[in-house]
Order: structure tokens, then C-alpha cells, then sequence
């Protein structure tokens, strides 16, 4: 039976050739891209829910589980998506605020959210290696974010967050992972996407990094990988038990 393992150094063979490389030895990850929600913390149902009801305001009646499929999107662009489908316009500015407020507020009153098992010990093997990690969000949301320090301390600095604010085009358009690569002053095959969510997983793909995809939610394996996933994993504690297989910097 194929284990995580021969996975795991099949799907970096197959990058280290469509990188020019001779074999996934000369691979060496100096940067971690890793998205927050889903991933750092196990926040995605949430998520869901505050932007159910905040739909829910307007009359309209839509799947909950289908806003999993929008996560890694802007606030604007998620409104402004909802908008097209069921209004057939765009929302105006004003709109977009007040919403994406109203979401935000339905958000915060409900229980903290807790870290995802595994991050920390991702994260700690990461640092420990001398690898840049990188935190990559299409969320605003700063009741998360400002919550980084506390639970992963030392790990993420400021000027290493990109977040709706740092873009223009949020995923699934790579440029958050481009920017991202740009703080960390690493190439595409120096840097490594951690991910949970389909668009986030095309934004990888298409920043042409190693893309992992955890399937954290109710989204399909296939979801994933047909997004451009080098390989899926059914959790973030999988991929922290992996990381000791990883072609890291300073190993």
C-alpha cells in the first residue's frame, strides 16, 4: 500500500521536473505561503455561518455549505459574487462596508475559534529549519489575525501578512502568493502553498509553488486536486507529521 510518505516524494519529483530540476533532492523550500482560515485556525464553519445569515438579511436563500467554496476570496469580491447571482448587479461600495461589517459582527459573537491541531507543530518545525513563514488570507477579518502573536508567537511577522488589504486581485488570482514570494525574496520553486479551499489551491497552483491541499472541510478531494493540489492531505496534523520529510532550507 502507498504511503503518505511515497506520496509525498512522488508529487515532489514531479515538481522538481516541471521546475528544470534533476530530482526532488535539489529542492529546497525557504518559504511557507500559508492561508489562516481553515488551515491556522479551525474557523471555516464560522465563516460559513456569519455569511448565511448576513445573505439571510437580505431575503435570500442560499446553501451554507456553499460559501466554503468562496473561501479564500476578498470580503468585496464574496459580496460582489452574491450580488451577480442573486441580484444581478454589483453591490456598491456602501454595500460592500456595511455587509462585510455585518458579517464581520455575526462572526466575533459567536465562541472563539480554536487553533487547528497540527498548526503549531508545522509552524514550529518550519521556524526551527530556518524556513520564512508567510501568512497569506484573503480575509480582513482582524480579529484573527491580530490574534496570530498569541497563538503562533514569534512566527509571522507584520510586514510577512498579506492580507485584502495587500491586493488587488485576491484569490484565486495568484498575485497574494506572488506578492507573498516577493516579501519572503524566494522563487516559486523555493516556496511551498499550505491551503484548504479550492480557489486558494488554483492561486497556489498558478503562483507556481508546491501546492498543498488540506481537505479541512466538507470539500472534496477532487475539488483540490483538480484545482492544481500537488498533493492532498486529510488534515493539517497530516501535513505536520510530513513536514520532517520536506526538503527544508536549513536541513
Amino acid at each position: 500500500m502507498e504511503t503518505p510518505e511515497n506520496k509525498l516524494q512522488q508529487a515532489l519529483q514531479r515538481f522538481a521536473v516541471r521546475k528544470g530540476l534533476a530530482s526532488a533532492s535539489s529542492l529546497r523550500f525557504r518559504a511557507a505561503l500559508i492561508d489562516m482560515d481553515g488551515t491556522l485556525y479551525d474557523s471555516m464553519g464560522h465563516h460559513t455561518l456569519a455569511w448565511h445569515k448576513m445573505i439571510s438579511d437580505l431575503g435570500i436563500e442560499a446553501d451554507r455549505n456553499r460559501f466554503y467554496l468562496f473561501e479564500g476570496m476578498t470580503g468585496k469580491a464574496t459580496v460582489n459574487l452574491l450580488f451577480r447571482e442573486y441580484l444581478h448587479r454589483d453591490a456598491t461600495d456602501e454595500e460592500v462596508a456595511e455587509l462585510y461589517h455585518r458579517k464581520t459582527v455575526y462572526f466575533n459573537e459567536m465562541t472563539p475559534v480554536k487553533p487547528m491541531l497540527g498548526a503549531a507543530q508545522l509552524l514550529t518545525t518550519l521556524s526551527d529549519a530556518g524556513v520564512t513563514c508567510v501568512l497569506v488570507t484573503g480575509s480582513g477579518q482582524r480579529s484573527l489575525i491580530d490574534r496570530l502573536e498569541r497563538d503562533f508567537p514569534g512566527i509571522f511577522k507584520p510586514e510577512l501578512m498579506i492580507t485584502s488589504a495587500d491586493v488587488e486581485h485576491g484569490k484565486p488570482d495568484p498575485e497574494p502568493y506572488l506578492k507573498a514570494m516577493q516579501r519572503a525574496g524566494v522563487t516559486a520553486a523555493e516556496a511551498m502553498v499550505v491551503e484548504n479551499a479550492p480557489l486558494g489551491v488554483r492561486a497556489g497552483a498558478q503562483s507556481g509553488a508546491f501546492t498543498f491541499g488540506l481537505t479541512t472541510g466538507p470539500v472534496p478531494v477532487s475539488a483540490l486536486a483538480d484545482e492544481g493540489a500537488d498533493i492532498v492531505l486529510p488534515s493539517m496534523q497530516a501535513l505536520a507529521d510530513l513536514a520532517p520529510q520536506l526538503p527544508l532550507a536549513g536541513k
